[in-house]
């Protein structure tokens, strides 16, 4: 890397640092409690909860993995993040004022309150092997891949500098040095794309300009743009045609953006049901966005005969061979910025579901509000340590956005379907639940073996059904009534403005299939 370049990067960790902790500052003799560390003093603002959403959504697995998987397969990979954006207003809607209302911490908290702590403990376990085990290693290890194609800096040092940097400020701050941060991650991530991408079609352009290299990509790839694969497509089975929009893809969107308490924890820090809804709706905006800058680029790598050993060097590559002298430097800071701003928010949501859930409730029930806040650190480094000792192990995949879908679809069938029950279903009960929760897991193990052929999304929708047929055969005879299932008219309803603004995203949704189905 070039020493502009190198400055621009340096100037960037710096801004991110100074930030980070300047928010996280305490007065003199101010302590920080459990609400203030792990959700911002419940004061967060649309738009701090609409960038920290997708700060903490797009990290390594979009930059690198998506591109990867772009230039495997093509603008079908899209699907995820348009979806996406749909996914995101029935969350805010339905979803949102029900938490909010009861003013919980975390998910497992809910399903205490709903259900039992049986189901809270088998839920909690799961989603911190999960965000350890799949989420932080791969994080780190596509991160540090593009550190290592870049800058040629060896794999585990990537690693080991991209944990400490994360660390420095989101260990000390908390949740609102996360989202505040955040915001200024959004800014590079989303501008250094951009730019990434406009140099990627000006090449493809031939020196006639961004608008003919569009249609120079397209002419050499028209195959990959078609958002709904047929069966004969080699990548069916990732991506299974009509069932995708239809089917599984809701399973993991629906789990993703509204039961996943990496991402719902910005909303729970929300002022007010209104703020954390507009947040989530502009973070559906930013998403209709999200294809231009992680999955064009793929497409525009294969188009350019990128020489790569497997599809996710792609976005790497273009990094490596096509950026000039100073924009190189913007667009490995805003992928740096994604890579560090997914980092900062798993490990808040690990040492509050650890801190809240498992420390709180089975070690230290009387513990006091500055035992947590320490518990919560010593959660996010030892958590961090396990990841980055595990990160070098997924050298060996190919497309690992894939990978870590399909393997976070283990658990994510029966935890919507446990939410959902929770909040529609009267009948529901805590074995059901806990069927559920446990049933999703060995039905999707089962079906990956028992049926190797069957598209994994597929997998997911029939594991979901599976699940809720588990919560209706174990349901009570009598209705449960109690603050979870009894919901106040009006509850749902949402602003003017959402709703119109809600349509708008429907319609360029509609727009995007009619045009590239």
């Amino acid at each position: 890397m070039n020493t502009i370049d190198l400055l621009i990067f340096i100037a960037y960790c710096a801004l991110i640092l100074f930030v980070g902790l300047f928010v996280s500052r305490k007065k003199k003799g101010e302590e920080r409690d459990a609400g203030d560390y792990f959700l911002a003093g419940r004061g967060l603002a649309w738009w701090a909860i609409g960038a920290s959403i997708i700060a903490s959504n797009i990290s390594a697995e979009q930059f690198v993995g998506m591109s990867g998987s772009g230039y495997a397969i093509g603008l079908a990979m899209a699907t995820y993040e348009w979806i996406a954006a749909l996914g995101l207003i029935i969350v805010a809607k339905y979803f949102i004022p029900i938490f909010l209302e009861k003013k919980i911490f975390t998910m497992p908290q809910f399903l205490e309150e709903r259900f039992d702590k049986r189901v809270k403990t088998v839920m909690a376990v799961f989603w911190l092997a999960v965000f350890i085990f799949i989420n932080l290693t791969s994080i780190l290890y596509l991160g540090a891949l593009t550190i290592e194609k870049v800058m040629g800096v060896p794999m585990i040092w990537g690693i080991v500098g991209l944990a400490a940097f994360a660390a420095i400020y989101s260990i000390y701050g908390g949740l609102k040095a996360v989202a505040l941060t955040d915001v200024i991650q959004v800014v590079f991530l989303v501008g250094g794309g951009l730019i990434t991408t406009y140099i990627a079609l000006d090449l493809l352009g031939a020196g006639e300009g961004v608008w003919q290299g569009i249609t120079n990509l397209y002419a050499q790839t028209e195959d990959k743009f078609h958002l709904i694969l047929d069966k004969s497509h080699p990548s069916y089975k990732d991506l299974p045609g009509i069932s995708v929009i239809l089917g599984g893809l809701w399973v993991a969107n629906l789990y993703y953006w509204g039961c996943n308490q990496y991402i719902i924890q910005r909303a729970l820090a929300a002022k007010s049901v209104g703020e954390a809804q507009n947040g989530m709706l502009f973070a559906g905006f930013i998403k209709l966005l999200v294809p231009l800058l992680v999955v064009i680029p793929g497409i525009a790598a294969f188009a350019l005969d990128a020489p790569l050993e497997k599809s996710d060097e792609a976005y790497p590559w273009l990094l490596s061979n096509l950026l000039p002298v100073g924009v190189k430097g913007i667009a490995f800071a805003a992928l740096t910025a994604a890579i560090v701003s997914s980092l900062a928010s798993m490990m808040n949501s690990i040492s509050t579901i650890f801190t809240m859930d498992i420390y709180k409730s089975y070690f230290r029930k009387e513990a006091g509000q500055q035992e947590l806040v320490k518990t919560g650190r010593w959660a996010s480094f030892l958590s961090l340590l396990v990841a980055v000792s595990i990160a070098p192990m997924l050298s060996g995949l190919d497309q690992a956005f894939q990978y870590i879908q399909e393997f976070t679809g283990f658990i994510s069938p029966g935890a919507l379907s446990i939410f959902l029950a929770g909040f529609f279903y009267k009948r529901a009960t805590a074995n059901g639940a806990l069927a559920a929760a446990l049933g999703s897991f060995v039905f999707s193990t089962g079906m990956k073996f028992l049926c190797p052929g069957l598209p994994w999304m597929d997998r997911m929708m029939i594991v979901f059904f599976l699940c809720c047929g588990l919560i209706v055969l174990l349901g009570s005879r009598k209705p449960v009534e109690n603050a979870y299932t009894t919901h106040s008219p009006g509850l749902f309803r949402t602003s003017r403005m959402f709703n119109i603004l809600s349509f708008v995203v429907i319609a360029i949704l509609i727009a995007f299939y009619w045009f590239w189905w």
